[in-house]
């Protein structure tokens, strides 16, 4: 237990103690210089999501609502490979928690993780060639269901790349590089943009491809950021000196089960949470084009806005384990109530911004055209929705993930699936079609779904750092 606390007190920062508010102080320091590049690199991805919706509101109104449906089934798709993924970064915690010097464990597990990409890509990528008409049975209108299905059949040439670069990233942040996913990114924003204005719109001498453009350069990014990454593993000898590469072939059968088995908790918490707002975006689908563009602009600002407290959140997972290894409930406290402070904090001042200026945040994303006038005028309802839940939104993220500090995976788990499915689901379907809200009545669904589950997070978080 003293190799694991020292191990990660270096990498992780200091471990605070004491009392009173400069021990407080000094933890919520601690935490803001670990979340820091946590957020940027999650903000960064988000960036290029961005790039992508801009691009194609500006091409026509009718490709930005079928890339929303599209996204829809690709991103469920990219969280069923996710899981596995991220599992590589606690395996490897573990294993130099122990024994600093593994090389042979760490090349393991993170060869084990390319591994586990190459298996559920096959599946994956077939399943995405269906995505048209799936989205047709679904009920989808079928101009939409076409469109989508172009986008994400080009899309999915990409998928075992960005499950690949997952692997990479957290294997990196595991060997406490985190910037290094923050200098792909960043560049990868500039490489994703310059294809999308290329192939959408057809500049550079590339042709006119609209829709299926977008899909083939979003492809082109994820296969651009894994070879980034592994140029910048090469680059930086405190990531190449464990050689993740060598023997590729070899499989160690041992660490490709446990890759599997931890990463379907994690995987399932994932999806529990980002596949109710997904299939929000099929249900807008129903109401008409305008509806589904106005909710994938009102959905992109507050993802903008959770990458912050998921930063602040993966650094909690962090912070309270590190207390929680030294058996220091008070620390185990203070690191997890300052992370939800600071999230709180943070996304009170984002509903603010949200609810005083959403016409013009909306704007942002639609040229000014008659046709947009309608989608506009959507999208500020569904942000002043957002306005309201920004900050049990921002809670329930910490609480989960703090929770996970304490390696208490499976009731955060439960927990989401109850709030997002058991009540959020029902609720925003009730609204929208009994009280006949539509697009409305959705969003007041994820509101109620979002405030429960910081509830119930919160509430388990007390339960298990409650005084001894």
């Amino acid at each position: 237990m003293t190799d694991i606390a020292e191990f990660d007190i270096a990498h992780a920062g200091r471990r605070v103690s004491g009392h009173g508010l400069d021990a407080w102080l000094a933890e919520a320091r601690e935490l803001l210089k670990l979340a820091g590049p946590l957020a940027l690199t999650q903000l960064a991805q988000m960036t290029i999501m961005g790039t992508d919706m801009y691009m194609l509101g500006h091409f026509s109104t009718q490709a930005l609502a079928s890339a929303a449906l599209g996204n829809t089934i690709f991103f469920f798709a990219w969280l069923m490979g996710f899981g596995p993924a991220s599992a590589v970064s606690p395996m490897i915690a573990h294993i130099l928690g122990a024994s600093p010097n593994n090389r042979t464990g760490v090349r393991a597990v993170a060869r084990m993780g390319l591994w586990s990409v190459v298996i559920v890509s096959v599946p994956l990528f077939v399943l995405l060639q269906f995505a048209g008409p799936i989205l047709l049975a679904l009920g989808q209108r079928p101009e939409l269901a076409e469109g989508a299905g172009h986008f994400v059949g080009a899309l999915a040439f990409g998928v075992p790349f960005t499950l690949g670069y997952q692997v990479l990233r957290n294997y990196s942040t595991a060997l406490s590089r985190p910037t290094a996913p923050l200098i792909v990114m960043g560049s990868a924003i500039l490489f994703n943009a310059v294809a999308d204005y290329a192939l959408i719109f057809g500049h550079f001498g590339f042709p006119r491809l609209g829709l299926t453009g977008s899909g083939i350069a979003s492809s082109c990014s994820f296969l651009f950021s894994f070879c980034a990454m592994l140029l910048v593993i090469r680059l930086t000898p405190t990531l190449n000196k464990y050689r993740i590469l060598r023997r590729i072939h070899r499989p160690h059968w041992e660490k490709l089960a446990e890759v599997f088995r931890l990463g379907l908790p994690i995987g399932l918490t994932t999806i529990f949470e980002a596949m109710l707002f997904n299939c929000a975006a099929l249900v807008m689908g129903t109401f008409g084009t305008a509806s589904v563009a106005a909710h994938q602009i009102s959905l992109l600002i507050p993802s903008f806005t959770f990458m912050v407290p998921l930063g602040v959140a993966m650094a909690a997972t962090v912070r309270v384990g590190l207390a929680a290894g030294a058996r220091d409930f008070e620390g185990v406290r203070r690191a997890g109530y300052s992370a939800i402070l600071i999230g709180a904090a943070f996304m009170s001042v984002m509903a603010i911004v949200l609810w005083t200026w959403p016409r013009e945040i909306a704007s942002l994303w639609l040229a000014d055209t008659p046709s947009a006038h309608e989608v506009i005028a959507l999208a500020v309802v569904f942000l002043h929705v957002a306005a309201a839940f920004q900050i049990v939104d921002g809670i329930q993220v910490i609480g989960a993930l703090s929770l996970r500090g304490l390696k208490d995976a499976r009731a955060p788990m439960w927990i989401a699936g109850a709030s997002y499915w058991l009540v959020g689901a029902p609720a925003g379907l009730i609204l929208a079609f009994s009280f006949h809200l539509k697009g409305f009545g959705i969003w007041m669904g994820l509101a109620v779904g979002l405030a429960v589950a910081a509830a119930g997070m919160c509430a388990r978080f007390w339960y298990l750092t409650r005084q001894r």
